[in-house]
């Protein structure tokens, strides 16, 4: 556990298969507490069963495919946590910032 006081550990990166593995293993978990078999829920979204299996084992699908059966299953809120909607505009920060003071240039005295 951290504390405020602990720097906090960086996670290791995972790898593009073990994040798809992981969202696999969500998407089997979900479908299972809906109890719903494979072709239960390939019809309800609209996707194959080869396409469900692949995704639930990990190995990849298309974007398409992920989309609808995150559908069928009303997760669809998974996607806006990719890109969050911005709570506070970077021009509307700018705008309430304090104006920079600088210092003038200094004349130079031409000595003739």
């Amino acid at each position: 556990m951290t504390t405020a006081s602990q720097p906090s550990i960086a996670q290791p990166a995972r790898t593009p298969e073990e994040i798809e593995a992981a969202v696999g293993e969500t998407l089997r978990a979900l479908r299972l507490a809906r109890n719903l078999d494979q072709a239960a829920l390939s019809a309800r979204a609209g996707v194959s069963v080869s396409a469900l299996k692949s995704l639930e084992g990990g190995r990849g699908s298309t974007l398409r495919s992920l989309v609808k059966v995150a559908r069928a299953l009303n997760r669809e809120d998974w996607f806006s946590t990719i890109a969050p909607a911005a709570t506070v505009s970077p021009l509307a920060m700018l705008r309430g910032a304090p104006v920079r003071q600088r210092a003038g240039r200094r004349k130079s005295v031409n000595k003739e």
